[in-house]
């Protein structure tokens, strides 16, 4: 039995986290604002979609995501606090980054040519720090990249990340040694 119906999330506990509000969804998550309450600071939930609980290459796929994010400490990268399974529900609490996707601020043209270069430095900066420990992020694109309110750049979802010496999980549900 899952948590609660996706819907009905809003203003419940899960673990010591209450659900906020809803802020996003992908084909390996969705993304609430909560509140820690043992920390009392917003984070960000990201749950593994209801059809992959039970699906254990989905399943693999989200925890190297988390192991690929918590293995890293950059200010460019979101930052992983935990990830619990409780309730039939399997999540990933993360750093709430108050902002906007790259992929908005480019919609919506308010990035000045030396702001882009910012950015596109920091991105690269968090990039290479992700490499010098091995990981490959695979999903660099304006989506998993969040401009916070300080005009920092945070490189989002390191779903599809390739890690040094993991298995490498395929969408055939096939594995190989990387």
């Amino acid at each position: 039995m899952h948590f609660l119906s996706r819907c009905a999330m809003i203003g419940n506990v899960i673990s010591h986290y209450r659900i906020l509000e809803k802020l996003g969804e992908g084909g390996m998550g969705v993304v609430y604002k909560a509140e820690d309450l043992k920390l009392t600071r917003t984070i960000a939930l990201k749950f593994l979609p209801p059809g992959l609980i039970a699906h254990e290459p989905g399943r693999a796929r989200f925890l190297q995501e988390a192991r690929a994010s918590a293995a890293l400490n950059h200010p460019g990268i979101c930052t992983i606090y935990d990830i619990v399974e409780q309730d039939g529900e399997l999540f990933i609490a993360m750093e709430f980054i108050e902002g906007r996707t790259l992929r908005e601020r480019i919609i919506e043209g308010r990035m000045r040519p030396a702001d882009a270069i910012e950015c596109a430095i920091q991105i690269a900066e968090a990039l290479q720090e992700a490499h010098n420990k091995g990981i490959v992020h695979r999903d660099i694109k304006p989506e998993n990249i969040i401009i916070n309110t300080k005009n920092q750049a945070k490189v989002m979802d390191f779903g599809l990340a390739k890690l040094k010496g993991s298995l490498k999980l395929t969408k055939s549900s096939a594995t190989f040694r990387i």
